[in-house]
Parts: structure tokens; C-alpha cells; sequence
């Protein structure tokens, strides 16, 4: 069963070079312009595998009779399949219509019209999303009203950690995404 939400838009293994700026057939569709790095799938993998034991042990509960036992593994089996598959759509998504910035718990959409740049810059930046910081590089978007969007892209974060080409391919192609629909 394809997973569209775990596919690029473009194979990453190749050059750049040899892609367009925006590798895509229909522009309408919200697509994330990278791939999940491996931290994000094994972190998500872990939950999908804690989430199995839960609802087996749901179904031995549910033999020996305690049928509100079960029912609270099997809520809590699907809400720990629920946040992994949450995990995996966190990122930034584009479309012709504007960025979404996909949160765990929350998601924002900004038209093109409202953003003024998006850009790369060194700063300090969380490793792996914990309160421990590093120097890297972070993804900027700048709106034209309000502050800046919170940072979700970084060159530490679970999708580029040790794929420092992978969160350059990434930050090109969302550069160009501003620069074809923001004017």
C-alpha cells in the first residue's frame, strides 16, 4: 500500500541538477518537498510496535473477561498508532496555495501572498527537537505581518540529522516553491 505521505517529490539521491526546481504534475496537491529522515521512522516504527503489544495485550485482557480493561488497551493502542502516524506528517508541506506547517498537535497554513522570504541562516538549533542546542542551520519563513513562523526544518531535527545534502535539496526546493508563487 503506497504511503503518499512518506514519498518526495523528488528522488534525493540523485543531484539536484538533474531535477527541475519544482518536479511536479499537479501543484494543487499539498506534498512535502523531502523525505522523512530515519530518526522520525524509527521513532515512529517504536510507537507502532509499542502500539501492537498494547492491543495484544487488549486481546488477552478481553479473553480472561475484563472487558473494560480491554477496552481502555485498545484506546490506548489506537491513540499510540494515532500520534505515530502524526509523527510522520510533521514537516513543512507546499502548495501552489501556500506552506503548511505541520505540528504534532496543530497545524498552520500561510498563503504565499503572506510570506516575504524563506531562507536559510545559522543560529542555535534544537538537536532532535530536545531542549539541548546546537549550532546548525534552520529553515526561515518570513511573513509579511506577525513574527516569523516557529522553525521546523533544521539541519539537526529527526528528518536531516546527519543528512546535511538532504536538508540542502530541501531548503532549494522550498526556496523555489516561494519564488514561482509568491509573486
Amino acid at each position: 500500500m503506497p504511503l503518499p505521505f512518506l514519498t518526495a517529490d523528488r528522488d534525493l539521491d540523485t543531484p539536484a541538477a538533474d531535477h527541475t526546481a519544482l518536479p511536479h504534475d499537479e501543484p494543487d496537491h499539498w506534498r512535502r518537498p523531502y523525505r522523512p529522515g530515519p530518526w522520525r521512522v524509527g521513532a515512529a516504527a517504536v510507537f507502532l510496535l509499542l502500539a501492537s503489544f498494547v492491543l495484544l495485550s487488549a486481546m488477552i485482557i478481553a479473553l480472561a473477561g475484563s472487558l473494560p480493561g480491554a477496552a481502555v488497551c485498545v484506546l490506548l493502542g489506537a491513540l499510540t498508532i494515532a500520534f505515530a502516524l502524526r509523527l510522520l506528517r510533521v514537516g513543512l508541506w507546499v502548495s501552489s496555495q501556500g506552506l503548511r506547517q505541520v505540528n504534532l498537535l496543530r497545524t498552520s497554513t500561510e498563503p504565499w501572498s503572506a510570506i516575504t522570504s524563506v531562507r536559510t541562516r545559522q543560529q542555535p538549533v534544537r538537536w532532535l527537537g530536545l531542549p539541548r542546542t546546537v549550532q546548525g542551520q534552520a529553515l526561515i519563513v518570513e511573513r509579511t505581518q506577525g513574527d516569523p513562523l516557529r522553525t521546523l526544518i533544521t539541519d539537526h531535527n529527526g528528518d536531516f540529522l546527519s543528512r546535511p545534502e538532504a536538508f540542502e535539496q530541501a531548503a532549494d526546493v522550498l526556496e523555489a516553491w516561494a519564488a514561482e508563487y509568491r509573486g
